[in-house]
């Protein structure tokens, strides 16, 4: 299936709405989910609605919740976000942080206790579109852990993901890295599963700890894990953003003595810089555009390939999918009806929404 953007945000946002959540924040979280598909990630986008309705359906996450500063010490800003969904809370925190850099320079912002942050990407280029670089921690906890160590066959922690944002120039694009410290991200081996796909090779491990590219092993009891990136250097990198997202933000880590009701739990902290204290903007600007374009211009590796760097893919994946529509599976888009029908949505409602 190929469906059209403002489609699925409407679909998506009338699930929302049929859950409890006001107008205003149906509509932010399903085009933060949209969004991530049209920037192709997959794997942060509507196929996590499903997920979305049970944790509404087990009170585990709240709707229409906000975030209460807990703790305002000038540069330190302490946000509890009271199980809301993610989008609309955090992007409350940063505007508040923002905010706040543009007296103090820096900001150091810990959020704790929020739904399913989604891309994390998307906070970065709030703090871009305030002209602000900003650096994001992220773990996971409240279900059991996805991720096994280096060396190890049992999981031990989530994808924690990570995400460095600077703002661009009037010649050059901003850079958006943002990535999970797993290779791949728990959602891509969902997506897989359900189109009948296999992983790309070094993803994932078997229960016995055996190397494998079936996304089946991650849905099998005893399941299976998933593998860091880089090896030993991608384990350093979750286990730092569960001490820094976990332990600083006071969200807590994946240890086995946190509860564990099987929800979706993320805490963030954030570094909010604001560039024009340290640099010279004209300076910075020149710079930037000098050291992208001389990354670019390495000669491609493969006969008409090109170098991308942090943000370039999802720019042009948002192109394409903009054009085209949205890629859906008949299993993931399946488990969204069905998902629909346990807030009171007809399956006829949904199709004709298609329409």
């Amino acid at each position: 299936m190929l469906i059209k953007h403002t489609q699925l945000r409407a679909i998506i946002a009338e699930i929302l709405r049929r859950g409890g959540s006001d107008n205003a924040e149906a509509e932010l979280v399903s085009g933060h989910l949209v969004d991530a598909n049209l920037a192709g990630h997959d794997s942060h986008g509507v196929g996590m609605i499903p997920k979305y309705v049970e944790d509404l359906q087990a009170d585990l996450v709240k709707p229409n919740a906000r975030p209460s500063l807990v703790k305002d010490d000038g540069a330190v800003m302490v946000f509890d976000a009271g199980l809301g969904y993610g989008r609309p809370v955090a992007e409350e925190a940063m505007a508040a942080g923002l905010e706040r850099c543009r007296e103090t320079g820096v900001v150091l912002l810990a959020l704790r206790r929020c739904h399913h942050l989604g891309r994390i990407g998307a906070y970065g280029e709030q703090s871009i579109a305030a002209g602000l670089v900003s650096v994001h921690f992220v773990n996971v906890t409240d279900h059991l852990p996805l991720v096994a160590p280096h060396g190890g066959r049992e999981a031990r922690f989530s994808t924690n993901p990570i995400c460095v944002a600077m703002p661009g120039t009037p010649a050059t694009e901003p850079v958006v890295l943002d990535m999970a410290t797993s290779r791949i991200a728990f959602g891509k081996v969902k997506v897989a599963h359900n189109a009948g796909k296999r992983v790309p090779a070094g993803s994932l491990i078997d229960v016995d700890g055996e190397p494998t590219d079936d996304p089946g092993v991650m849905f099998a009891d005893p399941r299976g894990s998933l593998l860091t990136m880089g090896e030993h250097k991608g384990f350093g990198l979750a286990l730092i953003c569960d001490l820094l997202g976990g332990i600083l933000t006071g969200g807590g880590t994946m240890q086995p003595q946190n509860p564990r009701p099987g929800g979706i739990v993320n805490n963030m902290l954030s570094v909010i810089i604001d560039p024009a204290r340290l640099v010279d903007q004209t300076w910075l600007n020149a710079e930037l555009d000098a050291v992208i374009a001389f990354v670019k211009s390495s000669a491609p590796r493969k006969s008409g390939g090109s170098v991308l760097v942090a943000g370039d893919p999802e720019r042009l994946m948002r192109s394409q999918r903009h054009r085209e529509g949205i890629p859906m599976n008949e299993t993931t888009w399946e488990e969204i009806t069905l998902a629909a029908q346990k807030v009171g949505m007809a399956r006829e409602q949904v199709q004709d929404m298609l329409a």
